[in-house]
Parts: structure tokens; sequence; C-alpha cells
């Protein structure tokens, strides 16, 4: 079993060298493209993130680790506790795999899920739905097979608004925004037969999600900070007065808020009882450009090269695995090791093949790696159906991700 004290006897930083030398040595009779986690790195940043929430438990995100043995790892460490799913099928999945903790952090049309849910006691104890309109509980109850009590969870829009309204700062998520909407919800809900509210969520990618520090870029870093503070400011007052409406209502299990950009700041909050965070177990590129911590690159591919078209040019196999969201330079894989590796900005990454330059292709080999880190987490999971758990400089066991598993949730 993993622990924090095991993650801490083995958090020093190797450098760059020292980290490509034992992924090579560790998958050299592995064929490419190879996915792998660095255990040492993961179990340094799951540490990590417990410190950070000063006490609170930290509920694992599964969207950005999707590979079953590895949230069993983290939820095996002190100061993790339950499951952040994504599609109501990964959350009986894992429901029914073991997992007695799963918030479902996005609303569902999954008519045959809720139908199971519902006919089944257990699955509905483990499991908590979020809702935020009533034509979803009405959707629910149209799928209802049994008389189970469906666990709801409501959603806070954290989104900054300044100049009345004009100008909006955050994700578009739930239609719901003061304490009144969300407590005139609850209310609905626990008039309803079948439904009763335990949680609030309130998650505030602008913070979390929005790196303060990016490289180049002063100016721009400013004015992310400073729209982040105003966003904080805002955020816990509106939070804490939805909590105390809620309460006239219900008594809540749980106040769900945060991400691994923002953990600090969220947990300071009292009115906040847990934090949601899994980016930060594997670092994807994303994560590089914050001030307020530090992690190690954990999951990375590599890619073999497979031509050599001239000096400073190396050519490798594929490796062109955009990440979601708005369309950009940021939403592409990094080359990671060798250092000094970039894309050629005519090609990028491709599909079956992808150039790179820089002097450090001069020294790579037909058939050496190149180590890549994709732009978001778990997204890299859905390229891979294995990832191979580094410890040292060897394989020490292959696990499914949940393409592996062949579980398509999206």
């Amino acid at each position: 079993m993993a622990t924090l004290e095991a993650a801490a006897r083995t958090a020093a930083v190797p450098s760059p060298a020292a980290d490509r030398a034992r992924y090579d040595r560790a998958t050299a009779h592995l064929d490419g493209p190879v996915a792998v986690v660095d255990l040492a790195a993961f179990d340094a940043n799951a540490a990590d993130l417990v410190r950070r929430a000063a006490g609170k438990p930290v509920r694992v995100a599964s969207k950005s680790v999707r590979c079953r043995a590895l949230l069993e790892r983290v939820l095996a460490m002190e100061g993790f506790a339950g499951v952040m799913s994504f599609t109501l099928g990964e959350s009986l999945w894992l429901a029914r795999t073991g997992v007695r903790d799963v918030l479902l952090a996005y609303p569902s049309a999954d008519r045959s899920g809720f139908a199971e849910l519902t006919g089944d006691p257990e699955l509905a104890a483990a499991v908590t739905v979020l809702v935020d309109d009533p034509a979803q509980l009405d959707l629910i109850d149209a799928a209802r097979t049994g008389p189970a009590e469906v666990r709801v969870c409501l959603e806070l829009d954290t989104a900054l608004q300044l100049f009345g309204g004009r100008v909006r700062v955050g994700a578009r998520r739930s239609p719901m925004r003061t304490p009144e909407d969300l407590g005139a919800f609850a209310e609905l809900v626990q008039r309803r037969r079948g439904f009763r509210v335990v949680g609030l969520m309130a998650y505030e990618g602008h913070i979390a999600g929005v790196g303060d520090s990016v490289p180049g870029r002063p100016v721009r870093s400013r004015m992310i900070r400073l729209m982040q503070a105003k966003a904080r400011a805002e955020l816990a007052e509106r939070r804490a007065a939805t909590v105390r409406r809620l309460r006239r209502v219900t008594e809540l299990e749980f106040v769900n808020g945060g991400g691994t950009g923002s953990v600090e700041s969220t947990v300071a909050e009292r009115a906040v009882t847990e934090v949601a965070a899994g980016s930060g177990l594997y670092l994807p590129r994303l994560f590089d450009n914050y001030r307020s911590f530090r992690g190690r690159p954990a999951a990375l591919f590599g890619q073999p090269v497979v031509r050599r078209p001239g000096l400073g040019v190396v050519t490798v196999l594929g490796g062109g695995y955009p990440a979601s969201g708005a369309a950009g330079p940021d939403r592409s894989p990094v080359p990671h090791l060798p250092p000094g590796l970039r894309y050629d900005p005519m090609e990028g990454a491709g599909e079956v093949q992808t150039p790179l330059l820089g002097a450090a292709a001069d020294d790579l080999l037909i058939g050496d790696r190149v180590w890549f880190r994709h732009a978001k987490a778990g997204e890299l999971c859905e390229r891979f159906a294995e990832l191979h758990l580094i410890e040292g400089d060897r394989v020490v066991r292959t696990v499914p991700t949940y393409r592996g598993e062949q579980r398509t949730f999206l």
C-alpha cells in the first residue's frame, strides 16, 4: 500500500537525464508508442496534494486518472476520500467495483443508467448525482425502476461577473448563481419523493485551471493574478452564504470545491469540507505555470525515432494527441525528454509522423525514444490501452486504462 511517508522518502527529484535513462531502460523490451507512469513522481504528487489540502480530504477526479489501478492506489493513501466521476456509466462501474463514495460531477441523461441506479439500493447509496434543473429530476423519475432514494448534489455557478454581468470569467456550468437560487431548488428537490440533497459542488475552474505565471508574459500573468484574487474573494463570500442557505433546508454531507491549481485557497474557506483534484497526480503540461506549487511529471508517453531527415531534425512516429478545449498550441503534447526539442511550426504534432527540431536531435538514433507530456492529464489514457508503472528503472506492473478495460464512458 502506498503511503505519504513512502512518497516523502522518494521525493528527491532526479535530473532530466537520469529520468530519461531510467525510462529508456525500463521500457527497452517494449515496442513504442508506450505510455508510462513514474510511481515515485505519482506518489510524491499525491503527498503534495494532501499537504496542500491542510487536513481536508481530497476527492480524486477520475477523469484526470482514467486507470482503475491508479485510482485504487491513491485512494489507499491517507488524506484521499472518494471519487469525482465524469459520467453516470463510470459512476455505476466504479461503485460495482468497490468504490463506496462516488460523486458524479456533471448532469446525465443516461436513462438506462438511472434505471439501474434507482433499482439497486446499494448503488444508490454509493453514488451521488449532480442536478441543476427540474427537468433532470423528471428524466430520472421517467427512468426509475425502483424506490431507491437518489442522492443529489447541487452546483453553484462560480464564474466571476464584472460590470453588472456584462463580462463573465469562468466556465459555463450551473444556471444557479445565488444562495436563493440554490435554496429554492433544494426545497423543490426535498419535497419530491425519491430524492435527497446531500451536497454542494462549486468548481472554480478560472482559478483552479488557469496558471498564474505564464512564461514570457509578465503583464498577462499579473492580470490573471488580479482576476483570481478578486474571484477568490467574491466566491468565498457567495459560497459561504449559499451553504448557510442550504443548511436551512437540509443537513449537507459535503461541500466540494477547487481543483489542482486552487487547493490552498479553496480549503482556506470554512464552508468547504473537501477539495477535488486529479490532474496534479500526473502533472500534465497545462499545470506548469503556477506559482503556488510545483509537481513532478509522472505520466509520459514515448514515441520511437523512425527518421533522421537532416542535421538538427528527427522524426518520431505519430504523437499528435491534442487535448480538449479551445484549439491552440497549448493543447498539443510537449516534447519533454531529451530536453531541447521543439515542433516544426509548419507541421506540429502529426497523426502519423512528427518532425522535431533542435540540437538534441543529433544525438538520437533510429529506434531511440522521445518522451512527451500530454497537455491534459487523463486524456492520455484515451490513446493507450495500458500504462506501464515504473519504479526506478524497472516496469513493476502493467495495468489497463479505462480504454484497456473496454470501458468507454464518453
